[in-house]
C-alpha cells in the first residue's frame, strides 16, 4: 500500500532525499515535467488546456525527527530534536540512526536512580542519550557520526475500526493523497509540489510558490486530532472519523473564503463527510504559500491525525478517501477561466 511504503521511509527536515526518490519513481508515469529545486522540492507538472486555472498541490515530504548532537566516551549518543516534538515522547523509544538505520533505543537514568523532585518532572531531551549497544566512543563512530539524522523505527499497522497507526502520517498522507490525484486526467494544469523542511519553519513550499506563481493553491495536510478523554470538545480541532477538515484561519494563514466554500459546495453536493478545523492553533505551508508574490488565494485539507509529532499517529482511512475524493471533484469541475488571476 503507498501509505504504508511512505509512512515507514525516513525523511527527517533536511534529509528527505528517500522520499523524495519514492514519489518521483511512482508518479512519473502520469505527469509531463519533473523537477527538483535547489531546496530539494520535487515539483511535478500535468499540463492542462489553456484557459484554466494552473493549481498548486502542495504537500510536505519531512518529519519530524533527530539529530546526532555528540557521542560520549561510553559510546551513548546525545542528541537534538528537529521539528516541535514534546520531550515527553522521547524514552524508550527505538529509532533508526544514518544511512545505514542503526538501531538504537532511547535512554533516560533509572526511577530508581532519580530524585524524588526529578520523578515529578518530565525528562527534557538534555537528560537523555540512544544506546546503541557500543562500548565505547571509538566503536560508537565506526557506526553512527554526528549530525547523522535519526528516525523513529515505527511499522504502518492497521487496527480497529478501520484505522491506522504509523510514523509521519503528517505529512505522507497528504503527499499519499496528491500522488492518487496525479493519476487522473483534468482540464487545468496541475503543479504538484512536494515541499521540504515544513517541519522547520514552512522553508520549501514558498520556494516553490515562487517559482511556479500559480492561480490558486491547496495544501494537503495531516492536522492535529484532540477527541480522547479529558479533553473539552472545543478544544478537539478535529474528530477522527468526521471527514477531512477545512480551516477558515490559523496561527499563520487566512484561507481563501471563496475556495473554502466551493469545497463545502463539493462535500454537499456528493455527500463526503467534511468538518472545519475548531481552533487556529499551529499552521502548515499555506503561511508561507499564500503571501508569495502579489498573493495567491490558498485553502488546506488536512487529515485528522491523533498523537501528531510522535512515533504513532493515528488517522481514520475514511478521513483519507474522502480527501481524495474532494480534492479530485475539485479538480474535475474547476471551470474555464475560473480562479484566474487577471
Amino acid at each position: 500500500m503507498l501509505l504504508k511504503k511512505l509512512t515507514e521511509l525516513p525523511g527527517v527536515s533536511g534529509n528527505e532525499k528517500e522520499v523524495r526518490d519514492f514519489i518521483l519513481s511512482e508518479i512519473k508515469p502520469y505527469v509531463d515535467e519533473i523537477k527538483i529545486d535547489r531546496l530539494g522540492n520535487l515539483i511535478a507538472v500535468k499540463k492542462g488546456k489553456e484557459g484554466f486555472p494552473r493549481i498548486m498541490l502542495s504537500a510536505h515530504m519531512d518529519e519530524v525527527g533527530m539529530m546526532v548532537k555528540s557521542i560520549d566516551d561510553n559510546g551513548f549518543i546525545k542528541f537534538l530534536p528537529v521539528g516541535g516534538m514534546d520531550d515527553r515522547i522521547f524514552v524508550s523509544k527505538v529509532v533508526e540512526i544514518g544511512k545505514n538505520r542503526v538501531k538504537g533505543v532511547i535512554g533516560a537514568k533509572a526511577i530508581h536512580l532519580q530524585e524524588p523532585d526529578e520523578r515529578n518532572k518530565a525528562l527534557k531531551h538534555k537528560q537523555l542519550y540512544i544506546d546503541i549497544g557500543a562500548s565505547s566512543k571509538a566503536e560508537a563512530e565506526k557506526l553512527v557520526s554526528k549530525g547523522d539524522y535519526i528516525t523513529f523505527a515505527s511499522k504502518y499497522v492497521e487496527f480497529g475500526n478501520n484505522l491506522v497507526k504509523a510514523k509521519a502520517l503528517d505529512d505522507r498522507a497528504g503527499c499519499a493523497i496528491i500522488m492518487e490525484t496525479l493519476k487522473k486526467e483534468y482540464n487545468s494544469t496541475i503543479y504538484a509540489v512536494f515541499s521540504v523542511q515544513e517541519e522547520v519553519g514552512l522553508r520549501g513550499a514558498g520556494v516553490a510558490a515562487y517559482a511556479l506563481n500559480p492561480d490558486i493553491a491547496i495544501v494537503l495536510e495531516g492536522t492535529t486530532c484532540y477527541d480522547i478523554t479529558d479533553i473539552k470538545e472545543p478544544d478537539y480541532a478535529t474528530r477522527l472519523g468526521n471527514g477531512p477538515a477545512l480551516s477558515i484561519v490559523d496561527m499563520v494563514s487566512y484561507f481563501d473564503k471563496n475556495l473554502v466554500k466551493k469545497f463545502v459546495e463539493i462535500a454537499k453536493q456528493h455527500n463526503i463527510k467534511i468538518q472545519f478545523k475548531q481552533t487556529i492553533k499551529g499552521g502548515n505551508d499555506a503561511g508561507k504559500i499564500h503571501l508569495t508574490r502579489d498573493g495567491i488565494p490558498t485553502a488546506a485539507i488536512s487529515i485528522p491525525c491523533r498523537y501528531i509529532h510522535a512515533p504513532n499517529s493515528v488517522m481514520h482511512k475514511d478521513d483519507f478517501e474522502n480527501a481524495i475524493k474532494l480534492i479530485t471533484l475539485f479538480l474535475e469541475n474547476v471551470k474555464k477561466e475560473e480562479y484566474i488571476n487577471e
